[in-house]
C-alpha cells in the first residue's frame, strides 16, 4: 500500500501521530491533558478516538517527539514515533499489528478458561452435576480457571486503571477493574474463609473481562471499516511509473522517483502516477475518484490530468507537475485527515459528560451497594448489583458516537469529490438555509467563447487583424476572441505591440494597422460608437452575452459577441436545493441583462447584478443579519471576501487558490450538483450523530437504573430483566459500542 507518511511539519510545528491503547473518550481526554499540561512546549493536542490519532502543535526548540512519547507512556498509552531510518507508515502498521496480536493472545486465553468455567459453574447451579460439585475442591477448581483470566487477560485493565487514577483521571479501565475485582476477590474470600459460606462468582468476573475483550475486538474491526475511506484513496495511487527518457525509451521506476518536469507514459487502463499536463496523445480519462462523476472526460495536449485517475482509451505522454505529497490525491488525503482529526461542536456535550461520567458511576455503584444492603440485609445481593452498575456504564459508546460518524461522513464525501476542511464545516453545512452563487466561473464555466463576429462599416476581412491583436493579450475575453479566429481557420499575426488599458481594453499594432479593442463604454468615450453598435450591445446584454467592440485605424470595424456556457447540471443543482428548502441566490458583477438571462436558465428567482467584490461580502453579511445561515459558492479571487464571511464557504475546485483557501468546502470536480450533495451528506451525518448520542445516553439512562435494581419489585417482568446479571451487563456494554459504530457505517452507503 502506497500512502503519504503522517509525520511532522516543523515549519508549522505540527505532528500527526498514532496512539495505541485507548478504550474510551476519557482515554482521549487523558492524553490531551497529559500532552498540554505536563509537556512544556506543546501548544495543543487533539485526540481522535475513532482514528486513534493525535494532532499536536508544538515548539520543536523546546520539546522533542520522544518527550511526548515518554509522557504518554507514563499515562498508560503508546505514542508511535518512528526512527529516522523507518518509514512512518510501516512503523505504525508494525506497532498496531503487535498490539493486535497481543490483544488476540489475551482474548484466546480468556476464552479458553472462561468457556469451561462458565459451563461448569452454570451446570452446578441448575443441578446438572452431582452433589460432589458442591464440595470445597470444586470452588478451588473454578478459582484455578478464573485466575488466568483475571490476572492475564484482565491485567491491562488493572494497569490502565492505575495509570488513569495516578493521573487524576478515570476511564473505562477503572470501571472494569472495579467490577471484575469485586466479584473475583469476594469469591476468593469465600474460599479462604469457609465460615462465610455462600456462592462464588468466578464465572461473573471472567465473563465480564472476556466479553468486554470480545466486544473491543469486534469494535476494532468495525472501526477499521469506518476508516477505510483514506486507505481506499491511498491504494488508488500506482506504485510505479513508465519514465520516458530523452531518447524516447521507457523504463519503469517507483512513482516516488518521478520529478516535476519528467515525462511519463500512461497506457490504456492504467492510473496516472502523477499530476501533469498531456504533451502527446488523445484519450478519455475516468476522473470519478476525484469528482464523483462517472462520465469520462476527453484529454489531449495541454490538458491537465491528475494522479490516480484512469486513462481509458489510448496511450498518453504526460509531463509531471505534481508528484508525491504535491499531487491532488495527496492533498485530498491531507484534507480528509484534517477534517477527521477535528471535533464538531456537537461533540463538546459528549466530552463534558464523559469527563465526569466515571466518578458519578462509581458513586452510584456505591450508593446501590449501600441501599440494597440496608434494605435487604444481604451484602452479596448488594455486591452483585453494584458490579452490574459498574460494568454496564462504561462510556465507550458515548466517546465513539461523534468521531466515527465524522470519519465515515468525510470519507464518503471525499469519494464524491467533496472536501470538508474540518468537522465544524461538516456540521455547519447541514444548517444552511440560503446559498449564494457567483455567476462567472461558478454557474457558468468562466471560459467565454466567440458566438459571432458582426462586421461594422469596414467589412469582415478585418476580423483577422482584430483576432491577431487579441492574441497579444492575456485577458480571458481577448483570448476567447483569438481562439474564435483560429477556429475559423485564420492565420493570426503576432502583434508588433500591445498596450493594456486596465478596465477598458487594449491598443495594439498589427501589420501596420492601429487596433483598439474593448468595452463599449470606452468606445463611447472615444467617440467611436454607432447606433448599429449600440443595438448589438443592447441585444447581447438582453441575451446574457458580452460584446466587445473593435476599431481599426480609428474606424469602427466590428463587434465580437462572446458567450459563457452555463455549467452542465447547474439547473438540476438549483432545483435540488429548492426541494431541500434552501433559497438559491445569484450575485454577479455583470449587467442586469446577463444576470437575468443566466438566472432564468438555471431557475434562480433572486439575483443581484453589477455587484463589486466588497458588495458580495456585504450581501452575505446582510443575509446573515436577516437570520439566514448562508453558504457562498465561488471560484475567483474576487469571491474570497464573501467566502470568508459566509457561514459556509464553498469553493469550486477548478477556481483560484485564494478562493479555495478562503473556503470551508472544496468541490474538486467543479460540479454544482455537489453543493446539494454536501448539504445532504452533512444532514445525514448530523442525524446519525444525534441518533448515536441519543442511544448512548439512553442506554445509560435506562440500563444503569435497571442494573441498580429499579425494576426488582415488578414481578411481572422476566427475572433476567429484574435481576440484571453482571455478565449480561458486560455483553450489553460491548454491544452498545458496536451498535454505535455500525450505525455510523450506514453513511458509507449514503
Amino acid at each position: 500500500m502506497t500512502r503519504p507518511a503522517w509525520g511532522v511539519d516543523v515549519a508549522e510545528k505540527r505532528a500527526e501521530l498514532p496512539v495505541i491503547g485507548m478504550s474510551c473518550a476519557n482515554c482521549a481526554r487523558a492524553i490531551e491533558r497529559t500532552l498540554t499540561k505536563k509537556v512544556p512546549g506543546v501548544g495543543s493536542a487533539v485526540v481522535n478516538l475513532a482514528t486513534e490519532q493525535v494532532a499536536v502543535k508544538y515548539d520543536p526548540d523546546r520539546v522533542a517527539l520522544g518527550d511526548m512519547a515518554r509522557a504518554v507512556e507514563k499515562a498508560g498509552y503508546f505514542l508511535v514515533i518512528p526512527s529516522a531510518q523507518e518509514d512512518p507508515a510501516e512503523a505504525e502498521d508494525r506497532a498496531r499489528d503487535a498490539e493486535l496480536a497481543r490483544q488476540r493472545r489475551h482474548l484466546w486465553v480468556g476464552l479458553s478458561f472462561t468457556v469451561p468455567l462458565v459451563a461448569m459453574s452454570m451446570s452446578r447451579d441448575v443441578g446438572f452435576l452431582g452433589t460432589w460439585s458442591h464440595e470445597a475442591w470444586f470452588d478451588v477448581l473454578l478459582l484455578a480457571l478464573a485466575t488466568p483470566v483475571q490476572l492475564y487477560t484482565g491485567w491491562g485493565y488493572y494497569t490502565g486503571a492505575y495509570r488513569s487514577l495516578a493521573g487524576l483521571s478515570s476511564n473505562m479501565d477503572v470501571l472494569v477493574a472495579l467490577g471484575s475485582s469485586t466479584a473475583f476477590f469476594y469469591s476468593l474470600a469465600v474460599i479462604l474463609s469457609p465460615g462465610l459460606g455462600g456462592h462464588v462468582y468466578f464465572e461473573t468476573s471472567a465473563m465480564i473481562i472476556t466479553l468486554i475483550k470480545v466486544g473491543k475486538m469486534l469494535e476494532a474491526r468495525a472501526r477499521g471499516r469506518a476508516s477505510s475511506a483514506i486507505r481506499e484513496l491511498l491504494d488508488l495511487a500506482p506504485a510505479r511509473a513508465h519514465l520516458v527518457r530523452d531518447d524516447g525509451d521507457e523504463h519503469d521506476v517507483p512513482a516516488g522517483r518521478v520529478n516535476p518536469g519528467d515525462v511519463v507514459a500512461v497506457r490504456p487502463g492504467e492510473r496516472f502516477p502523477v499530476d501533469g499536463v498531456v504533451v502527446s496523445g488523445h484519450s478519455s480519462v475516468d476522473e470519478s475518484m476525484l469528482t464523483g462523476e462517472p462520465v469520462p472526460v476527453d484529454r489531449g495536449p495541454g490538458d491537465v490530468v491528475f494522479g490516480a485517475t484512469v486513462n481509458i482509451l489510448a496511450r498518453l505522454k504526460v509531463r509531471a507537475t505534481g508528484v508525491g505529497k504535491d499531487t491532488a490525491l495527496a492533498q485530498i488525503v491531507r484534507l480528509v485527515r484534517q477534517a477527521q482529526e477535528g471535533k464538531a461542536p456537537i461533540q463538546r456535550l459528549a466530552d463534558r459528560v464523559s469527563g465526569v461520567f466515571v466518578p458519578v458511576i462509581i458513586l452510584l455503584a456505591l450508593a446501590t451497594f449501600g441501599l440494597w444492603w440496608g434494605l435487604g440485609g444481604d451484602p452479596v445481593d448488594a455486591m452483585v448489583r453494584m458490579v452490574a452498575v459498574l460494568v454496564i456504564a462504561c462510556p465507550c459508546a458515548l466517546g465513539l458516537a461523534t468521531p466515527t460518524a465524522i470519519m465515515v461522513g468525510t470519507g464518503r464525501a471525499a469519494r464524491s469529490g467533496i472536501l470538508f476542511r474540518n468537522a465544524e464545516a461538516l456540521e455547519m453545512a447541514g444548517s444552511v438555509t440560503k446559498v449564494m452563487f457567483d455567476k462567472t466561473g461558478t454557474i457558468t464555466r468562466g471560459k467565454p467563447s466567440l458566438a459571432s463576429w458582426r462586421p461594422l462599416g469596414q467589412g469582415e476581412d478585418l476580423f483577422g487583424i482584430v483576432a491577431s491583436a487579441a492574441a497579444g493579450s492575456e485577458h480571458p475575453l481577448s483570448q476567447a476572441l483569438a481562439r474564435g479566429g483560429r477556429d475559423r481557420g485564420l492565420d493570426l499575426t503576432e502583434p508588433e505591440r500591445v498596450e493594456s488599458v486596465p478596465g477598458s481594453g487594449i491598443i495594439a499594432r498589427v501589420d501596420g494597422h492601429d487596433v483598439i479593442l474593448g468595452k463599449p463604454d470606452w468606445f463611447e468615450e472615444r467617440g467611436l460608437c454607432t447606433d448599429e453598435a449600440r443595438d448589438i450591445v443592447a441585444r447581447g446584454d438582453e441575451e446574457g452575452s458580452t460584446v466587445i467592440l473593435a476599431a481599426v485605424d480609428s474606424r469602427l470595424a466590428g463587434a465580437a459577441v462572446l458567450s459563457d456556457e452555463v455549467r452542465p447540471g447547474a439547473r438540476a443543482a438549483v432545483a435540488a436545493l429548492v426541494r431541500m428548502g434552501i433559497e438559491p441566490v445569484m450575485i454577479t458583477g455583470d449587467g442586469e441583462g446577463a444576470a437575468r438571462t443566466v438566472a432564468g436558465l438555471v431557475g434562480i428567482a433572486r439575483w443581484a447584478a453589477g455587484v463589486l467584490p466588497e458588495d458580495k461580502e456585504k450581501l452575505v453579511r446582510l443575509a446573515q443579519e436577516a437570520g439566514s445561515r448562508v453558504a457562498m459558492v465561488g471560484d475567483g479571487l474576487n469571491d474570497a471576501p464573501a467566502l470568508a464571511r459566509a457561514d459556509l464557504g464553498i469553493a469550486i475546485g477548478t477556481g483560484t487558490d485564494v478562493a479555495i483557501q478562503a473556503s470551508d468546502v472544496t468541490l474538486v470536480g467543479g460540479e454544482l450538483q455537489s453543493v446539494a450533495r454536501a448539504i445532504q451528506l452533512s444532514r445525514r451525518t448530523m442525524r446519525v450523530i444525534r441518533q448515536n448520542l441519543f442511544w448512548a445516553f439512553f442506554y445509560n439512562v435506562v440500563l444503569v437504573p435497571v442494573a441498580a435494581g429499579a425494576l426488582a419489585g415488578i414481578t411481572s417482568l422476566p427475572l433476567a430483566v429484574r435481576e440484571l446479571d453482571p455478565a449480561a451487563a458486560a455483553a450489553a456494554m460491548a454491544l452498545s459500542s458496536i451498535t454505535v459504530v455500525a450505525s455510523s457505517l450506514r453513511l458509507g452507503r449514503a
